[in-house]
């Protein structure tokens, strides 16, 4: 084939002497605008698998690449004039420029055609001459832009300004530097790339920029004033710029995000920023290229594929890729977006919380990396005990109830109920959970009226039997084990007269159905019923059903109660503006729609013993965009139930309409318990697809939260903590007497197993 490679950086060229190792009949020209010793950037940071596929790939040049890197293995976080370290993390990189010499003399040797200098046509018809065009020119591509629709880009522009800069002060570490300014806070993001020199990029938030007047300054004021602001880290090093003939605000970024739908239109192909972009915050964009040209070219010469074949497998393989590390990120990004929130954290806990940012770190990933620092981490998380302890069995306090540790059985529908009455079923699923070794269990929704169940099958507690079944539960997990038990309050309103899970989620009865009761008359889904429009003599009645139930599980001896107000039930009505529609002072800004719920709250509040905690579950998300409730909002849905006298939020997401889009993933909810507990300033529970001890350590550690539910683990493993507890070897654990044996035999399983795949 001919092809034209437009784009002289690391993609284009690695593509280029990738199809030449394949096939040295390719003739291939590279054309690039600037001249050959030109960059704008600084160094380059590879992981150790990227290494391994350059070797892979091409020896030459991968030899050439590795005997230059330079190594560093800890990461250094400096805040409050308090630097903490932690090692085993195995960087490497080298300098842009350097690794562009090193392709562009082995592309020559390949017998590649480099042009420099060169400001290449954007439009196709004037690349006749070419079998293949690949678009290689960067995040700013004029391909990209000049056939769009054919591609459909989707770029999210993010907010922070941030600059790169170098400096010949070489860091032994990779090192975070923040500092705190007049304007607010400032920090660089600052590695060693050879010998003599180090990329140092400075970022910021807008209004910080703003207010430092970094906009109006020329580059070398600019420069000057990073100078000051770092100068505890640059030891009378300058900072220099490669990019001096970018003016004032121009020399500043907004990073923008990326992704096409498309990658190949006609006979242009995208490839590396070009196709995607990943944020600098996790240092894989030249990772990101250098695959892709590595795959491209494999597909390009495979034996009996076509070229149509070898573009689908390229976009769908190379988009796995980049969207795991899109994902991963986009946390590392809203990280630095959010430090407000973190800055009031001790210097060791914001380190961890720097290091787990992306979730591509764990708790026990940092183990394998530095066991002695995540251990000083868990003797800080403890209060200082001499032993390190992991953050899920560390105490918890909630008013007068102590929890033996962080791990919550989630409220988990069963159906199994007989007229709201909790059976055996109950005793033995709720019992069995509380044996397992969870500090704390939840009730699935507990209805306040019959018209209030989701089905048939929910229980209740609106009646004599009802309070006799929940003792019955609640005095077996307090006689058996060292759970403490909370009773979770609800009302179904537009949700209820439903089959069972089941039978169908959503689904009405096919018979005896009920009334239902909403903020407004807007039925949960076309297939169901139009509930009332509640009256306020409909408000008095269902206040005073979640009083009457609160004073019944004082007499049942339920340790704690939760309010439910999510996932579009009765409360919940209220508080979505999806639901609600009213004109009355129960409808329109947040503040009307908080008003019914808080008033249910406080009453249950006075009804409750005043030494025993409440909890209130909120839908942090609506997954609506700005028609539904926002995360904004629900920092101030949280502020205002913790003012009435909410001990803790348990924040959830979703569930409130039944056209939600939302985005799951491996624990997607827990940001919005960071975002409640770190900037409304109460405690928080997170709940949403976590599944392992590791991500419930991560969490706690990072101040995400204050506890962590699990739902699906806990319905197929009810001795889930305990387990945990054995694979940790924690034996300070409260284990069923009659367990004890088996407990103890798990434990020694557990290490030897854990020996034995140390040793291979």
């Amino acid at each position: 084939m001919r092809i034209a490679c437009v784009g002289g950086g690391p993609a284009g060229l690695y593509f280029a002497i990738s199809m030449k190792l394949r096939d040295p009949a390719h003739e291939i020209d590279v054309f690039e605008r600037n001249r050959a010793g030109d960059t704008f950037g600084w160094g380059v940071v590879f992981s150790h698998q990227t290494v391994e596929n350059l070797m892979a790939n091409d020896a030459v040049s991968g030899r050439i690449i590795a005997s230059e890197f330079a190594h560093w293995d800890d990461i250094e976080v400096s805040i409050g004039g308090e630097s903490i370290r932690s090692s085993g993390h195995g960087f490497i990189g080298i300098g842009r420029k350097r690794l562009l010499q090193i392709l562009q003399d082995r592309a020559r040797a390949l017998g590649v055609v480099l042009h420099f200098e060169h400001e290449s046509s954007d439009d196709l018809a004037d690349y006749a001459g070419y079998d293949l065009v690949i678009a290689a020119d960067g995040l700013n591509s004029r391909f990209r832009k000049r056939y769009a629709e054919h591609f459909r880009v989707d770029i999210d522009v993010r907010r922070n300004k941030f600059i790169w800069l170098g400096t010949h002060k070489t860091f032994d570490a990779f090192t975070f530097a923040f500092e705190q300014t007049k304007a607010g806070w400032v920090w660089a993001h600052a590695y060693r790339f050879s010998d003599d020199l180090s990329t140092f990029i400075v970022e910021c938030a807008p209004d910080t920029w703003e207010k430092l007047r970094f906009g109006e300054m020329e580059q070398p004021e600019a420069i000057a004033l990073c100078e000051k602001i770092f100068a505890r880290h640059l030891d009378g090093h300058a900072l220099m710029t490669n990019a001096a003939h970018l003016r004032g605000s121009a020399a500043w970024i907004n990073f923008p995000r990326v992704l096409c739908d498309a990658w190949a239109y006609d006979k242009l192909i995208l490839m590396g920023d070009a196709a995607h972009t990943a944020h600098f915050s996790i240092g894989s964009g030249t990772k990101l290229a250098l695959e892709d040209a590595i795959k491209l070219a494999e597909v390009l010469n495979r034996p009996g594929l076509s070229r149509d074949q070898g573009l689908i497998e390229y976009q769908a393989e190379r988009t796995v890729e980049v969207l795991k590390l899109q994902n991963s990120a986009r946390n590392s990004t809203e990280w630095f977006e959010t430090l407000d929130r973190y800055f009031g954290f001790e210097p060791i806990q914001f380190a961890y919380s720097l290091l787990t940012r992306s979730q591509r770190v764990s708790h026990e990933n940092l183990r394998l990396r530095d066991r002695a620092w995540l251990e000083s981490v868990e003797r800080w998380f403890a209060g200082g005990t001499n032993d390190a302890l992991a953050p899920m069995f560390v105490p918890y306090h909630l008013r007068g109830m102590t929890l033996a540790n962080r791990v919550v059985v989630s409220p988990m529908a069963t159906y199994s109920a007989a007229d709201g009455t909790p059976g055996d079923f109950h005793l033995v699923h709720y019992g069995s959970r509380a044996q397992g070794g969870a500090g704390l269990v939840y009730t699935e929704m507990t209805c306040v009226s019959a018209d209030g169940r989701i089905t048939p099958g929910c229980p209740g507690m609106y009646a004599p039997d009802h309070v006799a079944g929940w003792r019955r539960i609640v005095d077996f997990v307090h006689a058996n084990s060292a759970a403490k038990i909370c009773l979770q309050l609800g009302h179904a309103g537009p949700k209820g007269s439903t089959r069972v899970g089941w039978e169908g989620y959503d689904v009405p009865l096919e018979t005896g159905n009920w009334p239902l009761l909403s903020a407004s008359g807007v039925p949960w889904s076309a297939a169901n019923q139009a509930p009332r429009a509640m009256t306020r003599a409909d408000m008095d009645t269902v206040r005073d059903a979640f009083v009457a139930a609160t004073h019944m599980a004082v007499d049942a001896g339920f340790d704690m109660i939760e309010l439910h107000a999510a996932h579009g039930y009765l409360i919940s009505s209220f508080i979505t503006p999806l639901m609600n529609k009213r004109c009355d002072e129960y409808g329109g800004p947040l503040e009307n729609r908080l008003r019914f719920p808080l008033e249910v709250f406080a009453a249950m509040r006075a009804a409750w013993p005043a030494d025993r905690p409440m909890s209130v579950r909120i839908s942090a998300n609506d997954w609506a965009g700005e028609d539904g409730v926002t995360p904004d909002e629900a920092v101030e849905i949280a502020r205002a139930f913790a003012a009435a006298g909410a001990d803790l939020i348990d924040v959830s997401a979703g569930q409130t309409w039944a056209d939600a889009r939302p985005v799951y993933g491996r624990m997607f909810q827990t940001p919005f318990a960071d975002r409640v507990r770190n900037e409304a300033g109460v405690a928080t529970m997170a709940v949403g697809n976590i599944f392992e001890p590791d991500h419930v350590n991560s969490i706690l550690a990072a101040g995400r939260a204050d506890l962590v539910a699990l739902a699906r683990p806990h319905l197929i493993d009810p001795m889930w903590t305990l387990r945990a507890a054995a694979a940790a070897g924690h034996r300070d654990i409260f284990v069923p007497p009659p367990y004890l044996a088996g407990q103890a035999q798990l434990a020694r399983n557990l290490a030897r197993a854990a020996e034995m795949e140390a040793r291979a």
